[in-house]
């Protein structure tokens, strides 16, 4: 069902402090923060030959980027994005077989445009999946 490894995102309290480290520090292509409000978060990408890493910061009082950050105030690693094929047809087999799908259930655009859910840690070594579909 999964295919390619899309991006780790990284929960941080500055996110333009972030990006420096890595645009400066590390030498990588870094993109321009986008506000997306549906999900409470600013997010910046870091491009790599093979993946992506997301920067995330919280936007409002109510994100849970900010919850996040308040357990982990150095930031963290938040969750790990697989590309799926057919959301529709993921998300039927996913609950099938017993998985969470977080919120109300059904796809909400994510940072690239396209589709993604959230799978509940507790169904995956605890670890926060998202997929998005490509």
């Amino acid at each position: 069902m999964i295919g390619k490894l899309n991006h780790v995102a990284i929960a941080v309290s500055d996110i333009n402090a972030a990006a420096a480290v890595y645009r400066d520090t590390l030498g990588a292509t870094v993109t321009r923060a986008e506000d997306l409000p549906e999900h409470g978060v600013t997010t910046v990408f870091i491009e790599l030959p093979n993946t992506k890493i997301e920067l995330l910061q919280a936007l409002g009082e109510n994100s849970p980027i900010q919850r996040f950050v308040d357990k982990n105030p150095a930031g963290g690693i938040h969750h790990i994005c697989y590309e799926v094929d057919d959301m529709k047809q993921a998300i039927v087999q996913l609950t099938e077989q017993g998985a969470t799908v977080l919120g109300d259930g059904k796809p909400k655009t994510g940072a690239h445009g396209k589709p993604v859910i959230f799978l509940h840690p507790k169904d995956f070594c605890g670890t926060l999946i998202e997929l998005e579909q490509v």
